[in-house]
């Protein structure tokens, strides 16, 4: 059976439905003014950072990749604006290159690999790279550990990576994998939990599962384009069974090209996936708010929120940062996260939907979703002009 729209109920008393109407515009105002201060790429650090390492090797000569926010590293080795401000990739890597000494000694003071609770002694492996992660420049250097003689302890992995006490960011996370003699597994190290030993099984896979859970959660609730995204699909939604529906779809969508692009099967880059994470939002705004009420709507939204849903899949995959092979730790961590974006998907539908539904169902529904609508889109829009322009 094809479903029919939500008769009109009796109208709510005025008092009930000025409180539902004044939630659900403020809570809106809250994301698209935060959308509008945090769009632009070149804005400040004022939130957060993520730093991605993988450490493989023998115990006895580890070797640690790290990826580092571009200014964000320059800032903290206390060099001059000429260094951070730089643009392209030629000039960053001629900036890394002729001040390799100031970063190596930042880098080496901030991060440690040790044996038996002594320091193994890094040095720089080659020139630093440059590569693009969402759409900030991320440094690549690569360090050489070599351990002390006769240590035959596991090797323990620590990060002060970018502290707030730097006051450029409020919190870093380092996103550490590892392989060191066949012990693997992923940790995120955080200040009040700076350090993973890659022998201690016990325990670590739980805190694994938490820590991933938990970045899961933190993504989505402060990833405002995937917040507008659902927001545009409640709007566009026709009842319980509806929405539904199409949160399945979405869920499956962006499961599958999260696994593949997390595990490498899959990559597309950051340049096209920004810029359409932000047209969708437009498309599926506009398109719920017009088509809601036709009888084929089930016909187009579906697909529709499915292709989008691979879309944002990638978004995802691209913001954790995995880059290594297949493995059940992986599989581990990347479940985690998917169920922490799923947490707070589920969340926020369980909080949005009864206010919009009791809105649909009084006489101001006719103002209210095109007020609803139309902020989505100009932020919407206003993203994907500051992504290409980005790209370009």
């Amino acid at each position: 059976m094809r479903p029919t729209a939500l008769a009109p109920a009796p109208p709510f008393r005025s008092g009930r439905l000025r409180g539902a109407l004044l939630t659900v515009l403020v809570a809106l105002a809250a994301v698209l003014g935060a959308g509008l201060v945090r769009a632009a790429p070149a804005a400040a650090h004022d939130v957060t950072s993520n730093a991605y390492v993988e450490v493989t090797g023998s115990a006895a000569r580890p070797e640690a990749t790290l990826d580092l926010e571009y200014d964000l590293l320059m800032k903290s080795a206390w060099l001059y604006a000429e260094a951070y401000d730089a643009k392209g990739r030629a000039e960053q890597l001629r900036q890394l290159k002729l001040n390799a000494d100031a970063v190596s000694e930042y880098v080496t003071g901030h991060f440690a690999v040790s044996r038996d609770d002594t320091a193994c002694t890094a040095r720089a492996e080659g020139d630093a790279d440059i590569r693009t992660r969402g759409r900030r420049p991320y440094a690549v250097i690569t360090l050489a550990y070599t351990c002390p003689a006769g240590s035959d302890g596991p090797v323990t992995i620590s990060s002060a990576l970018f502290p707030g006490v730097e006051n450029f960011v409020h919190t870093t996370k380092t996103i550490v994998h590892y392989d060191i003699d066949g012990q693997r597994g992923s940790q995120i190290l955080t200040p009040t939990d700076p350090s993973v030993t890659a022998a201690a099984a016990d325990g670590q896979e739980t805190h694994q599962i938490w820590e991933f859970f938990l970045m899961g959660t933190e993504h989505l609730l402060f990833g405002l384009d995937h917040i507008l995204f659902l927001l545009s699909l409640l709007v566009g939604a026709r009842g319980l069974r509806d929405i539904v529906l199409t949160a399945s779809t979405f869920t499956a969508a962006h499961s599958v090209t999260f696994l593949l692009a997390a595990c490498g099967v899959v990559d597309v880059p950051a340049a096209v996936v920004e810029p359409l994470i932000a047209a969708s939002i437009a498309v599926v705004a506009v398109a719920g708010f017009l088509l809601r009420d036709r009888e084929d709507n089930a016909r187009w939204r579906l697909p529709t929120v499915f292709v989008f849903g691979l879309v944002h899949g990638l978004g995802f995959a691209g913001s954790l940062g995995i880059d290594e092979s297949w493995s059940g730790e992986l599989l581990l961590s990347l479940l985690s996260f998917n169920v922490g974006i799923e947490a707070v998907q589920l969340g926020i539908i369980a909080v949005a939907f009864p206010l919009l539904l009791m809105l649909r169902r009084s006489p101001v529904h006719r103002w209210v979703l095109p007020a609803l609508t139309v902020p989505i889109v100009v932020v919407s829009l206003y993203w994907l002009w500051d992504r290409v322009a980005v790209s370009a």
